[in-house]
């Protein structure tokens, strides 16, 4: 600490020489002032020392993604005021759950792609690709306004163990533009018309398979032209035609 000093004069008697005070910080008073600055930079070097350790440590940086590791679970709770959980988020090594009234996802416009909650699971986007080999499984209902296969794959509606239903007040419509459109079943195939008509409109018609009645002489010549019959069950079949109809004669189909 620099010593000052200055010269008072006094006024009240011209014959006292000047007197000399000296200003500053000496002795013990001093060393400790030193030691505290001394302590001071010390606690600054080793509070700069521990920060430095601490971000290297914990992997804290700049302008990279944040990371949170653990070797159990990590679970983030969102709380009202009452301090209860009302949202909750828990990763762990074999699934990842999610608690909430609803789950939002949407993209970067705002539009909204998933949510789900208690009463319904809406797919906001555009299309609904499912990639699995065994294609998608409904244990219950669905409702679309629309199934379409991906350009050059087939569409298949399959129910390995059960019935498949589909039901339409206005009327179910199945088209095949640039193919063909098959229906096949290990039992029966039912086309039913309650109020109205079955039309099959084709060139050609082909019933491959029908039974044929037995040949009777009676009928008139061999040649092979047949006649279409019905059962009284339905069943249809094929009669070697005649002059009349020989349905009559292979009755015995129908049983």
């Amino acid at each position: 600490m620099p010593q000052e000093q200055y010269t008072h004069r006094s006024t009240l008697s011209n014959s006292e020489g000047p007197h000399v005070y000296k200003v500053g910080i000496y002795g013990w008073r001093k060393r400790c002032l030193y030691f505290f600055v001394l302590l001071l930079m010390i606690l600054i070097l080793v509070n700069l020392a521990m920060t430095i350790w601490i971000l290297k440590v914990m992997n804290f940086t700049i302008g990279n993604p944040l990371y949170f590791q653990s070797d159990r679970n990590v679970t983030i709770n969102i709380l009202n005021e009452d301090m209860k959980a009302v949202t909750q988020l828990v990763t762990g090594p074999q699934a990842i759950e999610a608690y909430g009234k609803r789950l939002e996802v949407k993209s970067n416009e705002g539009k909204l792609l998933f949510s789900a909650d208690d009463n319904e699971v809406v797919v906001g986007a555009d299309r609904l690709r499912v990639l699995g080999a065994e294609g998608a499984v409904f244990p219950k209902s669905l409702e679309t306004p629309y199934i379409r296969a991906e350009p050059f794959h087939h569409l298949r509606l399959e129910s390995p163990t059960r019935t498949l239903v589909m039901e339409a007040p206005k009327g179910i419509e199945i088209n095949a533009e640039a193919g063909s459109l098959e229906a096949s079943c290990r039992t029966d195939l039912r086309l039913e018309s309650k109020d109205g008509e079955i039309l099959l409109q084709a060139a050609k018609v082909k019933l491959p398979r029908l039974p044929r009645g037995s040949y009777s002489s009676s009928t008139g010549s061999s040649q092979k032209v047949y006649e279409i019959c019905v059962c009284p069950n339905g069943r249809l079949f094929l009669s070697q035609a005649g002059s009349k109809s020989t349905c009559q004669i292979n009755t015995i189909v129908c049983l």
